[in-house]
């Protein structure tokens, strides 16, 4: 599947979701579901600056493809970083750059969040940007 089908995908489920309270519950379960990460890779390296939240996120690059994994200490946030894990992973970071994140004001996500944690999916996905750009230039 590729990106663009996958961020399609969430619009889709999001918009069987009556509102706020469904979809926050939606969030929450996704992070349930996050693997996480082990306390060694719970570094200052792999932490996202600009999270009212710890969120810690990791990429590794193997044949092209960037995966990623993640964590958090707060529920809200663990399931904002499962969701952008489950869409950007698995991809190649050429796709990633030409990738937009427009699926976010399409679910309504940044509206829901406060000023804080808008920040804080902002820093999110500026922090996979960075990975891909920082992976390409490795190729």
């Amino acid at each position: 599947m590729t990106l663009k089908e996958k961020q399609q995908e969430i619009v889709q489920d999001f918009a069987f979701l009556e509102d706020w309270e469904q979809k926050y519950e939606y969030i929450i379960d996704l992070g349930k579901e996050l693997e996480g990460l082990s306390p060694e890779k719970k570094t200052d390296a792999n932490l996202i600056k600009g999270c009212q939240s710890k969120v810690w996120i990791d990429a590794d690059f193997k044949d092209g493809i960037l995966y990623f994994n993640a964590d958090s200490d707060g529920i809200l946030p663990k399931g904002i970083i499962s969701l952008l894990v489950s869409i950007y992973s698995g991809h190649s970071t050429q796709e990633i750059l030409d990738s937009d994140f427009d699926f976010i004001s399409q679910i309504g996500l940044q509206e829901f969040l406060s000023p804080s944690r808008a920040n804080g999916l902002m820093a999110m996905t500026k922090q996979i940007k960075f990975y891909a750009v920082a992976f390409q230039l490795k190729k």
